[in-house]
C-alpha cells in the first residue's frame, strides 16, 4: 500500500457535513485502509471567483491505487457530491486534490504531485501540518512544517480557523 495526502474542501452546501461524509467515505473505501483526518478548518476564499468561505481538511490514506486510479476515484467522489466544473477555482460543493503520492513527482498534464501550489496555500498547509509535518516536499526538500511557518510569516492575506467539533 502507497500514502498519500488529499486535500478536502468546498464552500457549497453543508461543507462540514460533506467534509465528514468523505472522511466516513474514504474510511470505508475498498481500496484505502489507514485513514487519518485532520480537523475541519473554515478558511477565506482564494481568487476573485472563489465565492464565500470554505471548510478545509486533510487526510492520509493508504491506497492499493496507482496515482491516476486515485485521480480518478477522487473525481467520481466529487462528483457523487455534486460537484460541477464551471469556474477554475470557483465555488463548489467539494473538492479533493492530491497533495503527495509516497514521496514521488509527477508531471503529467492531468496530474501534478506534489500540488504544484501546495506552499502557497494555508488551506492546505494548516490541516496537512496537523497530520503529517514531517513529510518533506521531493522537490525543496522543505517539511510541511517548514512551508506552514514560512508562509505564516508571508502572507497576511489568508484567513484561517480551526473548528471545535
Amino acid at each position: 500500500m502507497k500514502e498519500a495526502a488529499i486535500a478536502v474542501g468546498g464552500n457549497l452546501g453543508d461543507s462540514v457535513s460533506i467534509c465528514r461524509d468523505v472522511f466516513h467515505l474514504l474510511g470505508h473505501h475498498p481500496a484505502m485502509d489507514g485513514v487519518k483526518c485532520s480537523s475541519l478548518y473554515r478558511t477565506s476564499p482564494v481568487g476573485d471567483d472563489a465565492g464565500g468561505w470554505f471548510v478545509n481538511a486533510a487526510v492520509l490514506v493508504k491506497t492499493i491505487l496507482d496515482p491516476l486510479a486515485l485521480l480518478d476515484e477522487m473525481l467520481e467522489i466529487e462528483k457523487g457530491f455534486g460537484r460541477v466544473r464551471t469556474i477554475k477555482w470557483g465555488p463548489r460543493t467539494l473538492d479533493l486534490d492530491i497533495l503527495f503520492y509516497e514521496d514521488r513527482q509527477i508531471d503529467l498534464p492531468r496530474l501534478k504531485v506534489p500540488h504544484p501550489l501546495m506552499d502557497e496555500r494555508l488551506f492546505v498547509l494548516a490541516p496537512l501540518a496537523e497530520i503529517a509535518p514531517e513529510w518533506t516536499h521531493p522537490g525543496s526538500g522543505r517539511s510541511v512544517r517548514q512551508m506552514f511557518d514560512q508562509l505564516l510569516k508571508t502572507d497576511h492575506g489568508q484567513q484561517i480557523q480551526r473548528l471545535d467539533m
